[in-house]
């Protein structure tokens, strides 16, 4: 269920709708798209109101997650298929198959079996099917999901790529946030029906706009934290100081282990704690650290045993503060 959504999309700009399961954002390309019908509010494309256009009136064409091509039909039939069914002529659809076939890098499989193609190449051809009509609006669902991780990164660069080279305007459902910080200008974080922030890859990823936002872009270390009337940080009820309550996310790397348990300095934070467990990760350790306040999660290039007294040091400016009551964790 979406509610007071509210989002605007420049010509040739990509829009990422990122969340999770059950947040809302299949719900609104599909609401875009003329699939589902809002209860209240307008969609309108290039000032034109199509909220209660059925969906081939609408000037926009959808990539499904599934790529739903015909498998009976040659490559080059799955392209050209809205073409016909609007009536274009015969040679007018040849002429345009053959145009995205070179866009795709794809020249020589028009008669090529759907059947016959590779994950990728199926995912071309369903992008080239919907370019085919000439949309005013791109719109993608989870296009790249069933592709294996090594596919997935080569097409999420050929996408971006093209889609700046033909200056398409696209909206693009995904779960992912590194799919989304790679392929959007702007990023809507959805939560419950909701866009919780709405903004440019960088200012999403640096500066979320709440404790939910920062936990699901990967800062999903929590802890409580005093902040005293000099700004220092201390741990919850330190010392009993007075202070203002609030919560500190950060990433895992951006922390890093201290096994030396030294505590001086102010200008970073540092939480003493020992290891309960260790994860290797190819260029170095990740590490989940019991804490007085939480268990986090740090790195470090050296081995250290589990068991193991150490502090967990973070950077003063890497922390992101929030509200004690602002606390949230994406579910």
């Amino acid at each position: 269920m979406l509610s007071d959504v509210t989002l605007d999309v420049a010509r040739g700009e990509l829009v990422a709708l990122l969340g999770s399961s059950g947040c809302g954002k299949t719900t609104l390309l599909r609401s875009i798209a003329g699939f589902v019908r809002p209860q209240a509010g307008r969609i309108r494309v290039d000032g034109r109101d199509i909220t209660g256009l059925p969906p081939e009136k609408r000037g926009t064409a959808m990539m499904f997650q599934s790529y739903a091509l015909w498998p009976h039909m040659s490559v080059a039939a799955n392209i050209g298929y809205g073409l016909k069914m609007r009536g274009a002529a015969r040679d007018a659809i040849a002429r345009r198959v053959e145009e995205l076939l070179a866009l795709m890098q794809m020249q020589g499989f028009a008669a090529r079996s759907v059947a016959q193609l590779s994950g990728g190449q199926r995912q071309r051809v369903a992008l080239a099917r919907a370019l085919a009509v000439d949309p005013k609006l791109l719109l993608l669902d989870e296009p790249m999901s069933n592709l294996d991780y090594k596919v997935r990164i080569e097409l999420r660069h050929e996408l971006r790529a093209l889609q700046k080279r033909i200056g398409i305007t696209a909206v693009y459902v995904t779960h992912d946030r590194e799919e989304a910080l790679t392929l959007a200008d702007r990023i809507a974080v959805l939560d419950a029906g909701h866009v919780v922030q709405y903004a440019p890859p960088e200012q999403i990823f640096h500066q979320p706009a709440s404790a939910f936002v920062a936990g699901f872009m990967g800062a999903d270390n929590a802890i409580e934290l005093t902040r005293g009337n000099d700004g220092r940080l201390r741990a919850a009820g330190a010392d009993g100081a007075p202070g203002e309550p609030v919560t500190a996310h950060f990433r895992s790397d951006v922390a890093w282990i201290d096994a030396s348990r030294r505590s001086d300095g102010d200008a970073d934070l540092r939480l003493q704690g020992h290891i309960i467990q260790t994860l290797y990760v190819g260029q170095g350790y990740r590490y989940r650290v019991r804490t007085d306040g939480a268990d986090v999660w740090a790195h470090a290039s050296q081995r250290i045993d589990e068991g193991a007294p150490v502090a967990v040091v973070v950077p003063r400016d890497a922390l992101l503060l929030f509200p004690r009551a602002a606390f949230a964790t994406p579910s």
